[in-house]
Order: structure tokens, then C-alpha cells, then sequence
């Protein structure tokens, strides 16, 4: 006489995860603070001096929107040019920006402090008009689209029994095996990591010698608990009938 499996043994269900996909970005996606606020600038420095071409009817408002621009786009560059993996870098950093701040604070609110450097900051006006952050924006906005698209004909696909590297505009296709996949995660930039969740993920397949080697990886903690959760349904399996 047999019996039929239990339900705690039976095959993952339907609503399970069937693949999981994975990008690996280039850098320039972590300007996005920067493109967002040269839509902003452009839109107010439209909105205030009546035409994409002027400058001067802006005053104050289009001299920190200037700063702000010029702030936020160095910052951007400093976090994708250098890395931030330990807290030792990130104290360092903050300090270096909190030195920055109070310095140029104490030179606007107490002029007879360095009066020489107050009267130099305050004569340097770095205001464009809206044209330029139009320009800026349709840049930024022609990358993406780029980088959106190259997306669709480069990208890894895991799934429970296979890893599937899908590239090229034919869709060439390269497989591995995933059953014994094993998935190494890395933050490797705190910064980049606050920006779209971003890491390193590196993957050894059973039947590959090489580590694939996945860099900026978006919501990279979330992907790596669905594919955990992909693989260990690989463990639920319906045993034999046996008799009893």
C-alpha cells in the first residue's frame, strides 16, 4: 500500500519566483540627482526670466540654483569616480564636506573673517540660462534612453535549473548550470548603494571555471533574495511513492 506525498513535500508553487533578472549597469546611471535637478533648473530659470536665453531677470533664485547644480553634479562625480566601501572613507568624507560648509559659512556670516575670500566667493556667480540645462537634461535623457535599450540585448536570467546569459541584437544566448550556483554579494560603495540599491554580484556555476562578475547591479539585496528563494525551491522536490 502507498501513500501520496505530503503537501510540505509537494512542488513549489505557481506563484513562486521563475527567474530573476540581472543588469549590470554602467556608472553614469548614478547621476540621476543631477539630471533631475537640471529639469528643475531649467523649468525655474524658464519660468522667472520669461525665455530659455536670458539670465539677468533670475537675481538671486538663478544664482543658487547655479550652486546647487554645481554642488550636487560635483558630488555625483566624486561618488562615481572613487569608492566608498568602509566607514572609515564615508567619516572621512563627511568631514571633509562638514569642514566645507562651515568654512564658507563662516566667511558669508562673519566678513571680518578672511575678508579677502568672502569678497571673492560672493563676486563669482555661476548662473546659466535655461537653454543650458535644456541641453544638459536632452543629454542626459539620450544616455538613458541608450542605456535602457542596450539593457534589452545584454542581460543574465536566472532560473531554477539554468543560468541564461541573453546578449547581442540576435539574442545569443550562452547556458549554465545553476542548480549548485553559488552567489557572492558586495557593497562596494555606500553611496552608490543609497542612490538604486547598487552592488556587485558574483556568480560561480558548477561547470564554469571563470566567476561571472556582475558590477552595479540595482536593488541588489532584493535580487539576492529572490534568487535565494528561487534556488532553495530547487530543495522541494516530490518524493516516490513508497510503500508502507
Amino acid at each position: 500500500m502507498s501513500a501520496p506525498a505530503p503537501d510540505a513535500l509537494a512542488a513549489p508553487k505557481r506563484d513562486s519566483v521563475e527567474s530573476v533578472i540581472l543588469v549590470s549597469y554602467p556608472k553614469i546611471v548614478f547621476l540621476w540627482p543631477t539630471y533631475l535637478v537640471s529639469i528643475v533648473a531649467a523649468i525655474y530659470m524658464h519660468v522667472a526670466t520669461g525665455s530659455a536665453r536670458l539670465t539677468v531677470e533670475a537675481g538671486m533664485g538663478g544664482w543658487a540654483i547655479g550652486w546647487t547644480f554645481l554642488i550636487l553634479l560635483s558630488l555625483n562625480l566624486v561618488v562615481i569616480s572613487f569608492d566608498f566601501p568602509r566607514t572609515t572613507s564615508l567619516t572621512l568624507f563627511f568631514v571633509c564636506v562638514a569642514l566645507g560648509l562651515g568654512g564658507a559659512l563662516l566667511v558669508v556670516y562673519f566678513p571680518e573673517f578672511l575678508p579677502t575670500i568672502r569678497a571673492y566667493i560672493l563676486s563669482v556667480e555661476p548662473v546659466a540660462n535655461a537653454t543650458f540645462y535644456y541641453i544638459f537634461a536632452a543629454v542626459m535623457t539620450f544616455i538613458y534612453l541608450g542605456v535602457a535599450i542596450n539593457r534589452k540585448f545584454d542581460y543574465w536570467e536566472v532560473r531554477p535549473n539554468e543560468l541564461l546569459h541573453h546578449h547581442g541584437f540576435l539574442s545569443d544566448l550562452e547556458r549554465f548550470s545553476a542548480p549548485n550556483l553559488r552567489i557572492d554579494k558586495e557593497i562596494n560603495d555606500i553611496f552608490e548603494y543609497i542612490l538604486l540599491g547598487s552592488g556587485r554580484l558574483t556568480l560561480h556555476s558548477s561547470n564554469e571555471k571563470r566567476a561571472i562578475v556582475l558590477d552595479n547591479v540595482m536593488w541588489i539585496s532584493q535580487k539576492e533574495k529572490r534568487i535565494t528563494r528561487l534556488l532553495g525551491a530547487l530543495q522541494v522536490q516530490v518524493r516516490p511513492e513508497q510503500d508502507i
